[in-house]
């Protein structure tokens, strides 16, 4: 007997995209599913979808709540869960009709805490998809240590590539019994991620893109403005990572996360740059990289970080706008000439 699957939709006023997915769910190869079905507070016809579906097959439950956002409708689907095993999936997206047979197969075969698999980009406004170009070894899947595993999450491995996204894995449900999201935050996932990793053994690892990730929904939360999203939720959340590595004794995989979270603020630091609606949160991004001078100093004599990093990051701290213009002049001048030969 194939063990039951908690899948968890939040839905908030997604009325046009909702059939959709709970459809991919409905027509899935893995049949033991319970489908929860989240609406927090939807002002369109979408709590009334979830009804429709719910009376029709009853692996369907609606829950119906105050609106709370995001993280709290995820909450209120894990509280109600049953699964030994639990996977998330937003109601505006939908998945390949293999995805929670491969990973629910790969998590037995491997004897693996967490699954993961790859995902496509769908631009809604002009049909585009964006398959990623695939750079895993070959096969159903790679068991990964907790180690590798981490290090591949935490160092942007390219050849593993896992992002912090909860809609692309499936975990075992003892994993994350206790493990919440924050509420009334963006970038939400980011712990959630971090914290079931810090207990996971092993991982299975999928080289396929399952999941259908919608890029431009309107009103979607991921379309709200960048600059304040990333200042208001995403950096604390980054450097609440930090710290919890360090709490759970992984101390070097602390310092490769801190490390990959400052080469991240100089990126950001760029594109804030490129337009004088947002000069101002890259003003923010020099703050909080000029806080971290002495953990930055410590951490960038370590053998793994780039000679191109460090004479990046000193220049950035001693002067912004000095590297802006040097990584402009790098992109006008140099990279053509590198094309042309």
């Amino acid at each position: 007997m194939e063990k039951l699957i908690s899948v968890i939709v939040p839905v908030y006023n997604i009325e046009a995209y909702l059939p959709r997915c709970v459809d991919s769910l409905l027509a899935q190869t893995f049949q033991n599913l319970e489908i929860i079905l989240v609406d927090d507070g939807s002002a369109d016809t979408s709590g009334s979808i979830c009804d429709s579906y719910a009376r029709k097959d009853g692996r369907v439950k609606a829950v119906h709540k105050k609106n709370g956002g995001l993280s709290d409708a995820r909450n209120a689907g894990m509280d109600m869960a049953t699964g030994e095993y639990i996977g998330f999936v937003d109601g505006d997206d939908w998945i390949d009709q293999d995805m929670y047979r491969a990973m629910y197969e790969a998590c037995e075969k491997e004897q693996a805490q967490i699954a993961v698999c790859r995902y496509k980009q769908i631009r809604t406004s002009s049909g585009e998809t964006l398959v990623p170009e695939i750079d895993a070894p070959a096969g159903n899947s790679v068991s990964l240590s907790k180690t590798r595993a981490m290090e591949a999450y935490l160092c942007e491995d390219e050849t593993y590539v896992i992002y912090n996204s909860v809609w692309s894995k499936l975990f075992l449900a003892k994993l994350v019994e206790d493990i919440r999201f924050p509420v009334g935050k963006n970038s939400e996932d980011i712990m959630f991620t971090t914290k079931a990793f810090c207990r996971m053994e092993r991982l299975a690892y999928l080289d396929a893109p399952y999941y259908n990730y919608v890029l431009d929904r309107e009103g979607s939360i991921m379309n709200e403005k960048i600059g304040q999203r990333r200042l208001k939720d995403e950096i604390p959340f980054w450097r609440e990572q930090i710290s919890h590595l360090a709490k759970e004794g992984l101390t070097e995989l602390s310092d490769k996360a801190a490390y990959h979270f400052y080469r991240r603020l100089l990126f950001y630091y760029i594109d804030f740059m490129e337009s004088k609606d947002t000069r101002y949160f890259a003003g923010e991004i020099t703050k909080e990289l000029r806080k971290e001078k002495e953990n930055i100093r410590r951490i960038y004599k370590e053998g793994y970080v780039a000679t191109g990093d460090k004479v990046r990051m000193r220049l950035v701290l001693a002067f912004p706008f000095a590297y802006y213009c040097a990584v402009k002049g790098y992109d006008k001048y140099v990279i053509p000439l590198r094309t042309k030969s």
